[in-house]
């Protein structure tokens, strides 16, 4: 994407991001630390919690979620690109020359560097 994603992109973007979790549970800090790839806004992280709850993909009790569709994970030969550039981690802010981007329906999320996409998609 080129443009700055509308509120309602980034919504599908964080659900889909959510739908591709590497393990079946994960604790609210580490899925708010991921939906923060694609915002920091605390009432479009709820919107992503919640939209992602009421299309059943997750259940959330307590301080966990569980991902309730199963084998969806990120599949990094088809769905993680990279390109060689002069980029900034959307997850840590560091500067990177090789940018890994996800690719989702919804859209594409990136640049990440090499340990950062890793974590974002639930590899670490």
């Amino acid at each position: 994407m080129t443009d700055e994603p509308t509120r309602a992109e980034k919504r599908e973007l964080g659900v889909e991001l959510l739908a591709h979790l590497e393990h079946g549970t994960l604790g609210l800090p580490e899925a708010i630390d991921r939906i923060e790839t694609v915002t920091t806004s605390p009432s479009l992280t709820r919107e992503i919690l919640d939209a992602a709850e009421k299309r059943g993909v997750i259940e959330r009790e307590d301080a966990r979620l569980r991902v309730r569709r199963g084998g969806t994970y990120v599949d990094f030969d088809s769905q993680v690109v990279t390109r060689e550039g002069e980029f900034e981690c959307r997850r840590c802010g560091a500067g990177i020359s090789t940018g890994h981007f996800v690719r989702f329906e919804a859209g594409e999320l990136g640049p990440f560097g090499s340990s950062c996409i890793r974590k974002v998609t639930g590899r670490e």
